[in-house]
């Protein structure tokens, strides 16, 4: 999350006020001021915007082309001398061209990135696709009420993952849907309740953000998670430790019934939680950290696949993702 732009004010320099409301010397003429040549600031305010990964894939391009050149060299020096005067032209730009072309392919931006870490021995994924296509058990987020009916799109987003589930999983049949999750969460206890009057629409059992009711059967288990709040007012709302203590409640709930089978989450937080303080990419790195920082103190699966929506991986760097992962596992048993 990049902070907030300062003005640069400087706090000791007397503050001017404005042209509109600065007192001039009466029957004073103004003189016009002339540049000949425009001040920076006074041209036109255009930037250019790189997109993400330019930085990385710069450094991929320049290294892999270079590498390129070297080994073209190499070769050049053998087989120059066979190659004949009129054509030497034609084979120094299919070279060239040969070297660009390979540094292009090396740098284009990924769709997948899998890291394998050995202690303990397990594998993570993150890539783009449809996180109820894979043959996983599933991640699913939910506010603290575990609300599941929709009223119009004011509980809940009909374009979100808990809609989807509705939808994909269980057939639109939301009563279903309710049963199990009120025998998953019987043993839960609810840290408060609303009044219908306060809360006309939804649950009104209120339980810990943290909290995980496990949904299905086998072989394709649910994990429903409880790390927003919504309000009174139909809105949720979470942040980091929120996010944080729900991801810590996940992966208990992982080690203790996944039977470290394979599992696909989708970027939970990045919808309508409100943590928007959180760019996709940071909030990829705080899940990802959360997942290795616990799987050091016991295995929690063999595979997690976080599953990016494709519209959502224009806020990610992947080669800098796969760079993190790789720091992640760098440790001294990797």
């Amino acid at each position: 999350m990049s902070s907030g732009d300062s003005g640069g004010l400087d706090p000791m320099s007397p503050i001017r006020p404005p042209d509109a409301i600065r007192p001039r010397a009466p029957h004073a003429p103004r003189t016009p001021r002339l540049h000949p040549h425009p001040r920076p600031h006074l041209r036109p305010h255009l930037r250019l915007r790189l997109p993400r990964g330019t930085r990385r894939a710069r450094q991929v391009f320049v290294r892999d082309t270079m590498v390129a050149f070297g080994g073209l060299s190499a070769v050049s020096q053998v087989v120059g001398p066979f190659v004949p005067q009129s054509a030497s032209g034609a084979v120094v730009g299919l070279s060239v061209g040969a070297c660009l072309g390979w540094g292009l392919l090396r740098s284009r931006p990924a769709a997948r990135v899998r890291q394998v870490f050995r202690r303990p021995d397990m594998a993570v994924v993150v890539e783009t696709g449809d996180v109820f296509d894979q043959p996983a058990h599933l991640v699913v987020g939910f506010c603290d009420t575990f609300d599941t009916l929709s009223a119009g799109g004011r509980l809940i987003n009909g374009d979100s993952v808990q809609a989807q589930l509705l939808d994909r999983r269980y057939d639109g049949d939301v009563h279903r849907l309710d049963a199990e999750l009120g025998a998953a969460l019987a043993t839960a206890e609810p840290v408060a309740r609303e009044e219908r009057a306060d809360k006309p629409l939804g649950k009104l059992d209120r339980y810990p953000v943290g909290t995980v009711a496990v949904l299905g059967t086998r072989p394709r288990l649910v994990f429903g998670v409880a790390y927003s709040r919504i309000g009174n007012d139909y809105v949720a709302s979470s942040g980091v430790e929120d996010l944080w203590r729900g991801l810590g409640g996940l992966w208990d709930a992982l080690r203790a019934h996944a039977q470290l089978e394979r599992v696909a989450m989708p970027l939970v937080g990045s919808g309508l939680a409100r943590l928007g303080h959180l760019d996709r990419d940071s909030l990829l790195r705080l899940i990802l950290m959360s997942f290795v920082a616990r799987s050091r103190e016991g295995a929690i699966c063999r595979e997690l696949r976080l599953v990016i929506r494709p519209e959502e991986l224009e806020g990610i760097d992947m080669r800098e993702l796969a760079a993190f992962l790789d720091a992640l596992a760098s440790g001294p048993e990797r």
